[in-house]
């Protein structure tokens, strides 16, 4: 049952992945109006639900195994949706299994070190779900559109020429890669959305007193540079998509899609790890029916001396994977 969903929640995202090698042309290639044929917000409200239930399952495992981290990515225009993607997305998890690091301005001390230190330090442990709502990338997005960062990062002269672009891709893909190399899946989206949409955003922003918390005058002032941005979002696609690390293009302009696709692709990462729950020794087993026995024998008069014996069969550690073990076997996915 859980890999019929899977596979349907794969189909429905393959069309948003970033082929490795391809050349990207976001405004030709990816539509932020795609719905993929969904016709009603019920139908991606319950997408989500199950990507949501199936996320609940592979979090706990993945933090039982202690052996993977996954790291989420998410990049996307001012008015994206990416608060709300982390809200409905991580909303069936366990908290302190998932980490959110947003990034700012960077600070002095920040600016004092190389522009990949402030990530470094913010990465997922082994069990966890990391998300960085705006990354690393914000270096080869902001800093190219606004390349006087590039000045505040104190870098040498030399270290500002054209081709500092191309060496931060290859930087970024190593380090991804030598992450991958060590058991920490990323997960990396782009929510793409429309310029007149977001214009709508904004004035809801506006127009909504709950939301004018939301609303900064920098963020219209950005619009300005709409094409600047889309020319930097289409390079970084091109040149940083890895089959280590693809990116997925998510059509933004509907919430509610936006939210079912980035489940879907978090359910695909995880469903690829295939984390286990530990197998227990033989001598934590004779443990365990020891201590079985010992509270079974301190049930009240009339009461069941374990009413949970015979149901472990049928609860989530009886369930078949997609590999045919037991989730109460041990084994994992490939790094």
């Amino acid at each position: 049952m859980a890999d019929d969903r899977v596979r349907r929640l794969t189909d429905f995202i393959e069309p948003l992945r970033v082929e490795p090698g391809s050349t990207v042309r976001l405004k030709d290639d990816f539509d932020p109006g795609y719905r993929a044929g969904l016709r009603k917000k019920q139908d991606g409200v319950e997408l989500l639900r199950a990507g949501v239930e199936l996320l609940a399952d592979y979090q706990r495992r993945l933090a039982a195994q202690d052996t993977f981290g996954v790291l989420v990515c998410l990049q996307g225009l001012d008015a994206g949706g990416k608060d709300g993607t982390i809200r409905h997305v991580m909303s069936g998890l366990n908290p302190q299994g998932v980490h959110v690091a947003g990034f700012k301005v960077p600070s002095a001390e920040e600016l004092d070190h190389d522009y990949l230190w402030r990530y470094v330090r913010r990465l997922p442990a082994r069990g966890e779900i990391g998300i960085f709502n705006r990354s690393h990338y914000e270096e080869v997005l902001v800093v190219r559109v606004h390349p006087e960062n590039l000045t505040r990062q104190k870098l040498p002269a030399e270290a500002r020429g054209p081709e500092v672009w191309e060496r931060r891709y290859r930087e970024i893909n190593d380090w991804e890669r030598h992450l991958t190399d060590n058991g920490f899946r990323i997960v990396k989206l782009f929510l793409n959305l429309s310029r007149e949409e977001q214009r709508i955003r904004f004035l809801k922003r506006i127009d909504v007193p709950e939301r004018n918390w939301k609303f900064s005058p920098a963020d219209v002032r950005e619009r300005a540079h709409w094409d600047a941005y889309q020319e930097a979002f289409s390079q970084m696609l091109s040149a940083t998509s890895t089959p280590w690390a693809p990116w997925y293009v998510i059509p933004a302009d509907h919430k509610w899609f936006a939210r079912a696709c980035a489940a879907a692709v978090l359910v695909r990462t995880l469903w690829d790890i295939d984390p286990q729950y530990p197998e227990v020794g033989a001598a934590t087993k004779r443990e365990l029916a020891e201590v079985r026995l010992e509270l079974e024998r301190q049930a009240p008069e009339g009461a069941e001396p374990d009413p949970y014996a015979g149901k472990a069969g049928r609860s989530g550690n009886g369930k078949k994977t997609r590999k045919g073990r037991k989730s109460g076997r041990a084994g994992g996915g490939s790094a």
